[in-house]
């Protein structure tokens, strides 16, 4: 009962916090947010992998242990080529998925770093 809470509530978790760290440089009002976000995603995959594997999330991690508490052994090497799977039915290749998600990742890091930065200025500027 309680793991299957757990996988429940990974599934929505981490889906969220992965959208939100796609789509929250967006709105001004999640900025700061979503910067640490991505910060906290950068040291997972970054500073962790480096004892655990490029691109480890403890997220997926931790994941991955409760789905084998339930006797689920359908594991992938990223959570994203996982979501994927479990949502298209479709196997897409593993490689392809985890260098389209390092793209949308810088590209949602630079815009959140970049938009943070203008929006300091900006406060500054209007004192």
């Amino acid at each position: 009962m309680w793991y299957s809470f757990l996988n429940y509530f990974f599934f929505v978790f981490h889906t969220l916090f992965t959208l939100f760290n796609i789509v929250g440089w967006i709105f001004p009002a999640t900025r700061k947010w979503n910067l640490i976000t991505l910060l906290l995603t950068a040291f997972s995959w970054f500073i962790l992998g480096i004892w655990y594997g490029w691109g480890y999330c403890f997220c997926t991690d931790w994941h991955w242990q409760v789905r084998e508490k339930l006797g689920y052994h359908d594991q992938q090497r990223s959570y994203i080529s996982f979501l994927l799977q479990k949502l298209t039915g479709i196997s897409f290749n593993e490689k392809l998925v985890e260098n389209v998600t390092l793209i949308v990742f810088l590209i949602s890091l630079v815009m959140s770093i970049w938009l943070n930065i203008r929006d300091r200025t900006l406060r500054r500027r209007s004192r």
